[in-house]
């Protein structure tokens, strides 16, 4: 498993009956975690004074209560700072166990010793496009929803890279792919954290089941031929690293390279364990 384990402004403190209490930066959140099917004794006095708890329904969905809890606050990682906002269905904004990959990339581009161009595609609220460009990659961020880039811009300038070499485009993921290939684009790593059901901005539909394959394919058009990456990450059920692995392998067979898959996890503090947190397959030549 990879772990995402160099957070100072974060923590997993503990996991009961399907909640997981958290630390981000000065304020402690209970979320649910459909993985914590475990029950364990709530030690943690955390756990009675939370500042946010987000509450699961049984008709699905769920609502936000608060305790003290700004609308917004930020928390960093390394040089980067990122804007926090509970928003609807549990998220903040962030998804901390995705900084093992973005540690990953980053350290691919600085080694590259040349210029990078990188192509980060259902790219939210825009973690892994600041880290790749803060080790230095020129990067293209796409998103089909314009809040999330409005708001991965916002982590850009928190994070002194306002003017970084990021275009911040607001496309169908497909839909840019297949116009990047008419127009001889190509790109040197591209990362991937695609949705297990999304529309795009004209009605688009996604799932992930039918798709991906289909796409990753489609985006070895538009990598270049000394590309240093492809990093696709999974949240969905029933794409485990092996399947990654396989999809990866077939996909890139006549780039040669190497693929492997992981689990990413974060570590509990409380009880020295690891939380499952999503898979990711990477190449790389």
């Amino acid at each position: 498993m990879w772990i995402a384990n160099n957070w100072k402004d974060y923590e997993v403190i503990d996991t009961d009956g399907g909640e997981k209490l958290e630390r981000w930066g000065d304020y402690l959140l209970v979320r649910p975690d459909p993985q914590v099917i475990w029950q364990t004794p709530r030690e943690h006095k955390g756990w009675t004074n939370p500042n946010g708890h987000y509450h699961r329904s049984k008709q699905g969905g769920g609502s936000w209560e608060f305790f003290d809890l700004p609308e917004q606050w930020s928390i960093s990682y390394r040089e980067l700072t990122f804007q926090l906002k509970p928003f609807s269905f549990k998220h903040t904004g962030l998804f901390p166990e995705q900084a093992v990959n973005w540690d990953w990339c980053a350290e691919k581009i600085r080694n590259a010793g040349r210029p990078v161009k990188v192509l980060n595609l259902f790219a939210y609220t825009g973690g892994a496009t600041l880290s790749a460009a803060a080790a230095g990659a020129a990067v293209t961020h796409v998103d089909a929803s314009k809040g999330m880039v409005t708001w991965a811009k916002e982590n850009a300038a928190s994070s002194g890279l306002s003017d970084a070499p990021i275009r911040w485009l607001v496309d169908d993921c497909v839909k840019f792919v297949e116009r990047e290939i008419r127009r001889g684009n190509t790109y040197d790593g591209i990362i991937m954290d695609p949705p297990s059901y999304g529309r795009g901005p004209k009605g688009e539909t996604w799932k992930i089941e039918e798709s991906i394959f289909p796409f990753i394919e489609l985006c070895t058009k538009i990598l270049s031929k000394d590309a240093i990456f492809f990093l696709v990450n999974s949240y969905t059920t029933g794409l485990q690293p092996a399947v990654l692995t396989y999809m990866l392998s077939t996909a890139l067979k006549d780039f040669g390279g190497h693929v492997e898959s992981q689990e990413i996890g974060l570590p509990v503090s409380s009880k020295g364990l690891v939380l499952p947190c999503g898979a990711s397959g990477r190449w790389e030549p």
